[in-house]
């Protein structure tokens, strides 16, 4: 009888340890809250966050990233990669991004930008920093406001929307 219970116990602490090692270094379930994403990622979805990419290689221009908000604990913010490291960010007043002079070209947006926030001058990204913005630019609290990420912030990737069932899929096949 013993042995049982040591045995369970020993597969119960086990099972704990594989999902702590999951959920810290592979991947981690994270839903959205808010209309900042719309019309890619709507409230309520349910994500699938990919933790390891990045360590084997940079985050790329357009990734959907989570990223931890740091005036509130325990509140991740889900935004798109715009501006890379070493790049110069502006936006003006007509609400055209352009990235070291040049417009991007880019369709996540869903309307013009009315308000330019920090980047109504010129922002250079230092080496470890990303700028960010919400697709839906008018409702969307992003670096314009909160400041560019430094990549050691990113918590990982958006990978796969879980939840809604209807919407299951990867996150780069969502447009």
């Amino acid at each position: 009888m013993a042995k049982e219970v040591i045995s369970v116990i020993i597969n119960v602490l086990i099972c704990f340890a594989v999902v702590f090692l999951i959920t810290h270094f592979v991947g981690q379930r994270t839903v959205v809250s808010g209309k900042s994403m719309e019309d890619t990622l709507s409230n309520g979805d349910n994500l699938i966050v990919d933790k390891i990419s990045y360590r084997i290689h940079d985050p790329e221009r357009f990734d959907v990233i989570v990223f931890p908000y740091k005036e509130e604990e325990d509140t991740y913010y889900i935004k798109r990669i715009i501006g890379l490291p070493g790049e110069t960010v502006y936006i003006d007043g007509s609400g055209n991004i352009y990235i070291n002079g040049e417009i991007l070209e880019e369709n996540y947006g869903t309307e013009t930008i009315l308000n330019a926030g920090n980047a109504s001058t010129e922002i250079i990204l230092k080496n470890d920093e990303y700028f960010v913005l919400g697709d839906n630019r008018n409702n969307s609290t992003d670096s314009r406001m909160i400041g560019c990420i430094k990549h050691d912030d990113i918590v990982g990737k958006a990978w796969l929307r879980v939840y809604p069932f209807n919407s299951f899929g990867l996150v780069d096949n969502i447009e």
